[in-house]
């Protein structure tokens, strides 16, 4: 499957070391070999063609550079969304329409 057909996940967890909530996307969510309370996430993705960089994101790629797999327990993850890359799109777009301002006093008697 190519990574474009992929899912993608946004991860929301309290780090156990700082306590602080983080935000991490990845391809890859499963059961964690480590036990029933444990997740295993893996495939993590960071914008690295973005024009601003968070610091917050930077600190986590450079904590994670050599990271396989990052095992949370499932006490600290707070939501984990499947995100979609799809954008939507209408049969006939109306964006360059003109809307007309109203007479907000109702019309002349």
């Amino acid at each position: 499957m190519s990574s474009s057909n992929k899912s993608l996940f946004l991860i929301h967890y309290k780090d156990p070391v700082d306590g602080k909530v983080m935000s991490l996307k990845a391809h890859s969510i499963k059961d964690s070999s480590l036990g029933l309370s444990f997740v295993s996430i893996s495939e993590f993705v960071f914008e690295s063609s973005a024009l601003v960089i968070k610091p917050s994101e930077e600190h986590l790629m450079k904590k994670l550079e050599n990271t396989k797999s990052l095992h949370l327990s499932i006490y600290s993850i707070l939501s984990i969304e499947e995100l979609s890359d799809q954008k939507l799109s209408f049969d006939s777009d109306r964006s360059k329409l003109l809307v007309l301002p109203t007479n907000p006093s109702g019309p002349p008697a």
